[in-house]
């Protein structure tokens, strides 16, 4: 297709129907303050061609599989799920990749699944939620799922769970304690020097990063103190990090990603479904609007390519051409020009 912007969304998630019925029967109708959203892979590929999106990589969000405290059961149902995902790349070929499910907190067994599905399913990566039942990233006893990780040069993502305290009324957790959460993580991560230690992890941070670029400085003043550190080799790690523009692309947060991340480490990301379609077409309009055409190419697909083999072993088809979805696209960038401070 002419023209398109043949993104690589490295922020979609999916929702299988056996998963759905696992979340339902235990009670759970929502994530993050956000009601549970209908998933298909037919609906996920009309998104993407409504995005410009040619590949997507699908990633299980919160809760994950923590919600099922017995560990045998929690691993069991990540197995299911990696098997299940395992068989997307194959039914569309250059559209779909994956992340692996693992069952943390348990660090030993997710070790063993996350070997399973990048050894043998062909798992993309895996995700990692920051917390998982208030156990965070980065704390004591998660050895070996780093050393099975770096080993095999993994990309990571780290997606945001519940923060372990209850909600403030009014404030929807997806709304500002998906920020924190993710924040936590990533300064554990480097306080206690896992990036340091894992040198071949790829860690990827949703949405931004939470609130690490805005708060770099600050954090890394902290850690330093802590730690007895120098701020700049902090801040170094700190920038060694991986970002989606996910939910992020705005005229606010999208300048301080870009002048802190380091060259090549924005990824676009979108977060459907649980960001409906008209929040992804207004975020990536944020994005086709605010920067120059050479940082928009390596946000939508150039630095992606480097960080995932699929993509470079598989031809990526050009999302499906329509002439509507294009003047779509069009006027959602018209829109998102008129929302902004000032325009008016």
């Amino acid at each position: 297709m002419a023209g398109s912007p043949r993104r690589v969304d490295v922020h979609q998630h999916l929702l299988p129907p056996f998963y759905r019925d696992l979340l339902a029967k235990a009670g759970i109708a929502e994530a993050g303050g956000r009601a549970l959203p209908d998933w298909s892979p037919e609906a996920a590929l009309e998104l993407m061609d409504l995005l410009g999106t040619a590949t997507a990589f699908l990633s299980v969000s919160t809760p994950g599989v923590g919600f099922l405290f017995d560990p045998d059961k929690a691993a069991e149902l990540a197995r299911q799920l990696n098997d299940f995902c395992a068989s997307l790349p194959a039914d569309h070929p250059g559209r779909l990749g994956w992340f692996a499910t693992l069952p943390m907190p348990d660090a030993a067994a997710s070790a063993a699944e996350a070997e399973r599905a990048l050894d043998e399913l062909g798992a993309d990566g895996v995700t990692l939620l920051a917390n998982n039942r208030g156990t965070y990233l980065g704390v004591h006893g998660q050895g070996a799922l780093w050393r099975t990780l770096n080993e095999r040069g993994a990309v990571v993502l780290v997606h945001p769970a519940d923060l372990p305290a209850p909600a403030v009324d009014g404030i929807p957790p997806f709304a500002a304690d998906f920020l924190l959460d993710t924040t936590r993580a990533a300064y554990l991560l480097v306080r206690n020097g896992i990036v340091r230690r894992y040198p071949g992890i790829r860690f990827i941070l949703g949405h931004a990063g939470g609130f690490v670029p805005y708060a770099s400085h600050r954090m890394a003043v902290a850690i330093a103190n802590d730690t007895g550190r120098s701020p700049l080799d902090v801040l170094d790690d700190l920038r060694g990090f991986y970002f989606d523009t996910a939910l992020s692309s705005s005229p606010a947060a999208l300048p301080t990603l870009l002048a802190f991340a380091r060259p090549g480490h924005v990824l676009f990301g979108s977060d459907w479904p649980f960001a409906p379609t008209p929040a992804g077409q207004y975020f990536t309009a944020g994005l086709d609007t605010s920067v120059e055409p050479e940082t928009l190419t390596a946000v939508n697909h150039t630095n992606a390519e480097a960080l995932f083999a699929r993509l470079g072993a598989t031809p990526v088809p050009a999302p499906r051409a329509n002439l509507a979805r294009a003047a779509q696209r069009t006027a959602a960038r018209l829109l998102f020009k008129l929302v902004q401070p000032g325009a008016r």
